[in-house]
Order: C-alpha cells, then sequence, then structure tokens
C-alpha cells in the first residue's frame, strides 16, 4: 500500500485538483462541511428559495430545489409565482425497509406530497416530490424518526447502495444484503451538519462517529456522484455496468467468497456533445469478499483524488478511466491496498430477474412481487389502479417487510402461505395488475419522473410512457411479438436516469414531444444501445420502429430478443462500451424500409 495515499484517509485530497475549479468545488469547500447557509434559509419564512450555492450543499441532505413546471405558462397569466417546490429522495440500501418504516413513509407522503405519492426510485429509494420549504424539516425528521435518512441519497459522495433484490434467506443472499449496509455506511459522510439540520442533533443507528470534518471524503468530498451496486449473476437488475462501481458476486455452493470488482460506469450524457458518453463499467479484477469493502472504497478514494474538479461535465469515473486506461487504473489501486486484486473471475452469463409474483424464501415463508407503472405508488383517479391504498392495506394487515426494486416494483417480504392468496385479493380490488395481466413490453419498461417536476426534463416521460406502451402493444399484438420480452425505458433528457441505454428500446427526450430512438440493449443489461432514430416526433415513433419491427418479427431466431435480432444483423459484431453524444448516422437511415 503506498504511504503518500492510502484509501483510509483524504490527506492525498486535491493532489490533481486544477487552480480553475468549479463554482459547486468552492460553494463545497466554503460550506463547512456542508452546513452552508442552510439553515438561515430554513429560519427565514419570507425566503422562499435556497442560494445556489446551498442548493448544491441541499444535495448532499437528499434534497433537490424544484419547481411546478407545469405552472410556468399560468404565471405569464397571473404574475404569481408558483411556491418553490422540493424533491427528498431516501436512501436505503438494497431497497429494504420493515412494516413501521413503509407505514412512516407512507404517511409523510400523504401529508407532506403535491399528489400524496411514493416515488420508487431506479436505484431502490423512495422520492417526494412536490415538498415545500415549510415543511422540509417536517419530512426529514419524520423520516429518520423511522430510523432511515435522506442523508447522501444526492450529492457527490456514494449514492445510495443497490444489490439484487429478492428477499431468499440462503447464506448468499444474506450476505449481499448486510454488504450493501456495510458500503452504505463506509460511504456516508461523517459531518454531523445533516443532524444539527435536520434531527436537532440527534443520531439515529446509521449515524457516524461524530466528526465535524471528514477524513475520508475532504473539504470538497467527490468530484461529482459516485454509484454502487451489488449484483449476482443469475440477477443483473441493478445493471451492474452501469455504477461508478459495480460488483459482481462470485458464489461457492451457497456462500460469496469474493467478487468481481468492476469500475468506471455511467449513462449521463449530453446530447450532440462527443466528448460526452454513456460507458459500459470495465473489469478490475477479483478480491476476496472480506476485502470487498476496502476494494469499493480504494476505487472511490482514486475516483476522489484524479476526477475532474473543474467541469461538471466530465467530472465522473469513466471519463478518468478513458482517458487514462484500465492497465493504469489497476496499477492506481494495487498501490493502495494490502490484499491481492486477483484476475476476474467468470461467472457465466449475467442475467434479469424481476421477482414478480409468488416466490418462496427458503425459511417456509413467501414474498410477492408487484409491478408498479414508472415506480408511481398513489391511487389514479376513477378506475386506475389503487397502489398506495392497496400496499398501505397489505402492511398494515400482515406486518410484512418491504424490498424495492431496481426496475421500480416491489416486494412483500415474509408473508405465509395463507397470506399469499389474501394479498393478491387485495391487489384484485383496487385493480392493482398481477403478473398475468401484464404484456411482456410492459412488465419490463420503466421511465423517469420527469415533467412537471424535474428541472433537467426536455420531454415528458412518466407521464407519456403508459400512452406509448399502449400504442405499442397493439402494434406488438399484430405482428405476432406482443410474448417477446424487451425491456422499454423512457428519460425526459439524456442524463439516463431510467437507464435508457442498456434497453432492447429507449426513447430519450430531446425537447418537448421529440425523442431520439435507442435500440440493441437487452434484458441482462450487459450491452448498450446505439441510436436508431433521432428528433422524433411522438406522434411517429410507430412509423420510424416499425421498418426494424417488421424485419424482426420475420427474421428472428426463436425466441431472440429484439435487442439481439438487431446486435445480430446490424451489429458490426464488436460490443458497444461507449455511446458518445456526438452526431452520427441513425441506424434507421441504414436500415431502410422493410420489404
Amino acid at each position: 500500500m503506498s504511504e503518500s495515499s492510502p484509501p483510509g484517509d483524504a490527506k492525498s485530497f486535491g493532489r490533481t485538483m486544477r487552480s480553475d475549479e468549479s463554482a459547486v468545488e468552492k460553494a463545497k469547500k466554503a460550506s463547512n462541511f456542508l452546513r452552508g447557509s442552510i439553515q438561515q434559509t430554513l429560519d427565514d419564512q419570507a425566503v422562499k428559495e435556497f442560494t445556489h450555492d446551498d442548493q448544491a450543499l441541499l444535495k448532499f441532505h437528499g434534497i433537490y430545489q424544484q419547481e411546478d413546471r407545469d405552472a410556468r405558462a399560468k404565471v405569464k397569466e397571473t404574475g404569481i409565482e408558483p411556491e418553490t417546490w422540493f424533491m427528498v429522495r431516501t436512501r436505503l440500501p438494497g431497497g429494504w425497509m420493515n412494516a413501521t418504516q413503509y407505514r412512516a413513509l407512507d404517511d409523510l407522503a400523504t401529508k407532506y406530497t403535491y399528489n400524496q405519492s411514493l416515488r420508487i426510485t431506479t436505484r431502490q429509494g423512495f422520492q417526494y416530490h412536490g415538498v415545500v420549504k415549510g415543511n422540509l424539516h417536517a419530512v426529514l425528521k419524520g423520516v429518520n424518526d423511522s430510523l432511515i435518512t435522506t442523508l447522501a441519497a444526492c450529492g457527490d459522495v456514494g449514492r445510495n447502495v443497490m444489490a439484487s433484490p429478492a428477499p431468499l434467506k440462503d447464506q448468499a443472499h444474506q450476505q449481499l444484503l448486510e454488504l450493501a449496509r456495510k458500503i452504505s455506511t463506509e460511504l456516508l459522510p461523517k459531518s454531523t451538519a445533516y443532524y444539527e439540520i435536520w434531527v436537532n442533533g440527534e443520531k439515529h443507528s446509521d449515524s457516524n462517529n461524530g466528526q465535524g470534518e471528514e477524513p475520508f471524503y475532504g473539504p470538497a468530498y467527490l468530484p461529482r456522484k459516485f454509484k454502487v451496486g451489488i449484483a449476482l449473476p443469475e440477477d443483473n437488475s441493478i445493471d451492474v455496468y452501469t455504477q461508478d462501481c459495480g460488483l459482481i458476486a462470485v458464489v461457492r455452493g451457497d456462500k460469496i467468497v469474493g467478487v468481481n470488482v468492476l469500475a468506471g460506469g455511467g449513462l449521463g450524457m449530453t446530447h450532440r456533445k462527443a466528448d460526452t458518453f454513456a460507458r459500459m463499467a470495465s473489469h478490475i479484477g477479483y478480491v476476496d469478499v472480506e476485502h470487498a469493502v476496502e476494494a469499493m472504497r480504494t476505487v472511490a478514494a482514486i475516483f476522489r483524488d484524479h476526477g475532474n474538479r473543474a467541469d461538471r461535465r466530465h467530472a465522473r469515473l469513466k471519463y478518468v478511466i478513458e482517458e487514462k486506461g484500465v492497465e493504469w487504473f489497476q496499477q492506481e489501486f494495487r498501490s493502495r491496498v494490502n490484499f491481492e486484486l486477483k484476475p476476474w473471475v467468470e461467472v457465466g452469463p449475467l442475467r434479469l430477474n424481476d421477482y414478480l409474483g409468488k416466490y418462496e424464501q427458503g425459511d417456509g415463508k413467501f414474498f410477492y412481487g408487484v409491478w408498479v407503472e414508472n415506480g408511481r405508488v398513489m391511487d389514479y383517479p376513477e378506475n386506475g389502479p389503487k397502489y398506495k391504498t392497496a400496499f398501505r392495506a397489505i402492511v398494515d394487515r400482515f406486518g410484512c417487510d418491504v424490498v424495492l426494486t431496481p426496475n421500480q416494483s416491489l416486494l412483500f417480504a415474509n408473508l405465509t402461505a395463507e397470506q399469499v392468496p389474501q394479498l393478491e385479493a387485495i391487489l384484485a380490488e383496487h385493480k392493482v395488475r398481477r403478473l398475468g395481466e401484464l404484456t411482456l413490453l410492459r412488465r419490463y419498461s420503466m421511465a423517469c419522473p420527469a415533467l412537471p417536476t424535474c428541472g433537467l426534463a426536455l420531454a415528458e416521460s412518466e407521464r407519456t410512457l403508459p400512452g406509448m406502451l399502449d400504442e405499442l402493444e397493439s402494434e406488438f399484438e399484430r405482428m405476432g411479438l406482443l410474448d417477446q420480452p424487451l425491456t422499454v425505458r423512457m428519460t425526459g433528457c439524456p442524463n439516463g436516469c431510467a437507464r435508457p441505454y442498456t434497453a432492447d428500446l429507449a426513447f430519450v427526450g430531446r425537447k418537448p414531444g421529440v425523442y431520439d430512438i435507442f435500440v440493441g440493449g437487452r434484458l441482462a443489461g450487459d450491452r448498450l444501445a446505439e441510436l436508431y432514430a433521432e428528433n422524433v416526433e411522438e406522434k411517429q415513433v410507430l412509423e420510424a420502429l416499425r421498418p426494424l419491427l417488421t424485419r424482426w418479427s420475420k427474421q428472428k431466431r426463436g425466441e431472440e430478443s429484439l435487442g439481439d435480432y438487431y446486435e445480430r444483423v446490424f451489429g458490426d459484431g464488436k460490443p458497444r462500451t461507449v455511446l458518445t453524444g456526438d452526431k452520427h448516422t441513425p441506424a434507421l437511415e441504414r436500415i431502410g424500409q422493410a420489404d
């Protein structure tokens, strides 16, 4: 291990920092470890918004300042500015919570969000949308009182740690969850600012050692966000290749003996900017399981010391590895640790399992997976599903644990055999679709929230995808493709929160009502798609896709997915590891019209 830059502290922090550091870097360093003037603004009821610097700091506390973008047009008519909104995000390692915690989070949503909903994120957390400034303290205090936190759910730190969600009772799954929790604790900031501001100085069970400084992160924390996820070969629902640091568990018998380490994944990019790109993580090597937490910490430390702190658009770990190379990264990793980085261990092909429906846990009990459209847990009007009421009834009646999945679904755990049909009856009563009522097209779909809450959204996503799926289902049924499994994802901008670039089929917002279409990923989540058509109006999506769908229906081999067919017929035989934002010829122009 190098004595000059041990992974356990930040003594080497800033050794490669550029003098022209970004405004956010300056704000972090001047914040007194995430305090800024947040408390003063909270106390001043006449102030509606936080300063620019404090908005950056709020993210570390799990908060984004937003607005109701639907209300913009009304401002011109009335001259009345709408109230500032905030999004609050929870940190739930592996997506787990008990019944008491679920009830507490559900109550907070009912009382403090603009539409009384809970939103399941693609990183296995909950989001509250439309919280007003005067209610922020009540929401964060309520979350913490339930022994959950929002600390580091956002910001330039390690984000919520993802893990394969199945609540199975074998040793491997228990190890996986414990590892996710240990990594999450390791990545939490040590500053007490969060507890001082939101919890009146109190600490909950995940709290740190009370230090007012950051021995690992340093005064400016990481250059940008750092995402970690742990997968099993039979369940890559976390899309491990899209993580900044991904771990694939290596299992022998029913025990995890080590992990394959990946680094440098990430999907955010900018339309038509050649120097931004989505990237699949690179294979770094294998470490024994007792070194898994330290391996992750070392990856984060390399990012801390070498990430770009001048240009936030290039401040992710993927750019460091793409620029310096995998061999450089492996050498840097070895220089910082006192254990062996071994060769990659082959674990076979990765698969996706969404765990919908009824499953045995392995201890005489069952868990039950429920599909939630785009992760929005709410009661839809009229004849729509009443997710929120149904889920609360299930938790109240059975006292079951709840697990959020990376696919925006929800698992109810620790059910008896007698409770399963009762649970299904509650779902049916509240018009919540069960597994047999979903097409495969809809089953594997996801969308980000986009409008009206997200300030980055260029187009609709969550509110548009259901209608688009209605049209796609009709077209797929006409072509005899409705029973073919494939992932369909939509985002309102190219930042990729719903992981569009690993999907068979994805729609990425360009401007209101206009999308770029990507094709070529797959269920396993181990391949990037490529640009198929650009600047497609929503009403023209089917027309743009029809040539490809027609050929797929006629030429596919057996159960060959859309992404696999596309790769076989139109790919170059080389797996795509980088997808740039550069302008290039869309695949539709190469494919032409089907006969």
